[in-house]
This record gives C-alpha cells, sequence and structure tokens, in this order.
C-alpha cells in the first residue's frame, strides 16, 4: 500500500491501554486555552476590519484581508468545536460561553451542533448508523440497487462543486437555521437563540458598514471559511484506506484509528486549522484539546504508525464515491461500472443457461 495514504497499525492497542496513555493530554490549559482565544478572535476581527477597510484602496486587497480572515475562521470553528466536547476548557460554563460567541461567528448553533456531533463521534465508520453529521455515504450495492433518482441525488451530492461550494454555504447559511425533527428543547432553543444573535450581528454591522458591504464581505469569508471546512471533514473520513463496518464488527478503537485520517499539513495550514489534521487522535479521545493534540501524535508511540495522507494524496479521495463491502475500501465510479457489467454478464449468463435448461427439459417431454 502506498506511503502516502493513511494506514492504522494492524494490531489496535487495547481500550484500557490508550484510555490510560491519553489521559495526560486530556488536561485542559488555561494559558494556552486564553491566548489561542485571543490570537485567533483579535486576529479574526482584525482582518475582518482591515478587508472592510481596504475596499476604498483596492477591491483585491480587500480580498486577500477576507481569505486571511476566512482561514483564521476555520481556526475559530476548532476551538467551537473543542468547546462543544467540553475540551477546551475545564470550566463547562467557561466552554458554554465560548461556545455560543464562536458560534455566532460561525453561524452554528452551539447545543444544537454540539448534539449532532456527538452522534458523528458515536457512530463514524459504523454502515447501519450512517445519516447524522457525516458526509452522505452509500455502499456500491445500495447504489446499484438504487432507483434513478437516487443514483442522480448521490452524483450531485458527491459533485466537487455542489459538495465543496455550493452545500457548505447552504449548511451554514441557511440549514442551520432550522432545528432537527428530533432536537429537544435545549437544542431547538440554541438555534433560535442564534439566529436572533446573527440578525443583532447584522444590523449593527449594516448600521456601520452598510447592508450590501457586510453581506457581500461576510458571505464571501463564510463561503471560503466553510469549503475549506467542509473538505477538511471529507478528507478526514473519506480516504483510500479508511474504515467501515456493520453491528457487532464495529468497533470504536478501529474506526477512530483506521476510519480517521492522519492528514499532515504544512505548519502554517496546520496552525489555520487548529490542529484538526491530528483526526485520529480526535476521534481516539474527543477529550483532547486542538493544542494538545501535536504533542499527543509526537509522544505515543502507536501514533507513529498510522501513515499520513499529504496535501498532494488527499486530492485522491475526490475519486472515491462508493464503499464496497467485499472488498472493504472506497471506490470510484469506473468501479462501479465494472461491477455493473460483470452482474449484468452474470445476469445474462444465468438466464441462458436456465433457458437451455427449460428447452432440454422440454424437448424431452415431447419425446415422451
Amino acid at each position: 500500500m502506498p506511503d502516502s495514504l493513511s494506514s492504522a497499525p494492524q494490531s489496535l492497542p487495547p481500550v484500557t491501554d490508550w484510555k490510560e496513555k491519553v489521559l495526560e493530554y486530556q488536561k485542559p490549559s488555561l494559558w494556552r486555552a486564553v491566548w489561542q482565544l485571543t490570537n485567533s478572535i483579535g486576529l479574526y476581527a482584525l482582518l475582518w476590519y482591515l478587508a472592510y477597510r481596504s475596499l476604498t484602496v483596492s477591491h483585491w486587497l480587500s480580498l486577500l484581508f477576507a481569505t486571511l480572515a476566512a482561514g483564521v475562521l476555520l481556526r475559530v470553528f476548532i476551538i467551537f468545536h473543542d468547546c462543544g466536547h467540553g475540551s477546551f476548557f475545564k470550566s463547562k460554563t467557561a466552554n458554554d460561553v465560548v461556545g455560543f460567541i464562536t458560534g455566532l461567528l460561525t453561524l452554528t448553533p452551539y447545543h444544537h451542533w454540539r448534539w449532532e456531533h456527538s452522534v458523528h463521534h458515536a457512530t463514524s465508520g459504523n454502515l447501519d448508523k450512517r445519516g447524522m453529521g457525516d458526509i452522505w455515504t452509500l455502499t456500491l450495492q445500495e447504489y446499484l440497487n438504487g432507483s434513478r433518482w437516487l443514483r442522480l441525488q448521490y452524483k450531485l451530492a458527491r459533485n466537487p462543486i455542489i459538495l465543496f461550494v455550493v452545500a457548505p454555504l447552504f449548511v451554514f447559511v441557511v440549514y442551520q437555521r432550522f432545528p432537527d425533527r428530533n432536537a429537544n428543547s435545549r437544542e431547538r432553543w440554541s438555534v433560535y437563540w442564534m439566529n436572533l444573535a446573527i440578525v443583532g450581528v447584522a444590523v449593527g454591522m449594516s448600521a456601520w458598514m452598510g447592508f450590501q458591504t457586510y453581506l457581500v464581505i461576510q458571505l464571501f469569508i463564510t463561503a471560503v471559511a466553510s469549503g475549506a471546512g467542509i473538505w477538511m471533514f471529507y478528507v478526514q473520513h473519506q480516504f483510500d484506506d479508511t474504515h467501515w463496518e456493520r453491528g457487532e464488527e464495529w468497533d470504536y478503537t478501529a474506526a477512530a484509528l483506521r476510519g480517521s485520517s492522519f492528514y499532515k499539513l504544512p505548519k502554517i495550514l496546520q496552525w489555520f486549522t487548529g490542529n484538526i489534521g491530528f483526526h485520529h487522535i480526535h476521534h481516539l479521545s474527543s477529550r483532547i484539546p486542538n493544542y494538545n493534540l501535536a504533542r499527543c501524535h509526537r509522544e505515543l508511540s502507536v501514533m507513529q504508525e498510522v501513515k499520513p495522507i499529504t496535501m498532494w494524496s488527499s486530492l485522491k479521495s475526490l475519486s472515491l464515491r462508493l464503499w464496497d463491502e467485499e472488498q472493504k475500501r472506497l471506490v470510484g465510479y469506473r468501479e462501479m461500472r465494472t461491477k455493473r457489467r460483470e452482474l449484468k454478464k452474470a445476469a445474462l449468463a444465468a438466464g441462458l443457461d436456465e433457458l437451455r435448461r427449460t428447452h432440454r427439459h422440454g424437448g424431452t417431454g415431447g419425446k415422451a
């Protein structure tokens, strides 16, 4: 198997073993959390302001500042994400307050998202529990057995333009404005309160700089940040050597170390993405704050056996569409078409055999 593709160790450590070893990394650091919060939100506010002020100088300069702001917003989302796991601060109240504030900046309702994301962690890599907080993934057989309408929907959903440009903006701007029908009261109200807070910020910013200016800058930043975020999430679970199982075959440790990638990024991009490329560690223990993930990977020997996905090799994941349960790997549409031709040939051969048997038996009966 190519070294560029993620692959977890074949012999997984016992749960009791890794649980003890990661305890040290689960301890939040107040000064590191405060510093990360300061250099992230502070820098985001500065870049947002520069994007606005530079409009009178150069639209290209404004675009540059807005793009950088989008990168920092991705880092802000990781802080929001850690607060949702209760790992950023030791204090639950601090996590909830900062989670709401960073949720406001990322247009994401805190309690509602936290509930959905907890389902993702509990079911990641489980073929029997797909559907919440993950990228829509069909098995090869489900696709072949599906209707034309299902296949069309799936192809559209998996189209890179839809997946990384249209869908992210729709999810963060529109979809998250409505609670899931299965959400409880607190989760529903978190959506309503967040919507109200977003309107308040929009009104205030529009009064200061004008509605059109605010809308254009905010939508651009949100589009770039959300597109990059969805790409990160996609690569973290949709890679060549990922792991899916059904029912009793599903295992939490295997799903973490084999079903979540180690996306090795340049240091600057690692900073912007809040170390979330160490996703195998995050799924192993979501209580580890992002600022401890790199140290955990560096110091635990079992993590050294996990082969990284590089920026270049991650591009291959764009061609991976369906989970082949026979081969236990993701495949593309080319493999799907090959499988469909094989099934058609097998069906045709079976039909011809049946026709021959019928003709032979019919001929015998006629002679009798």
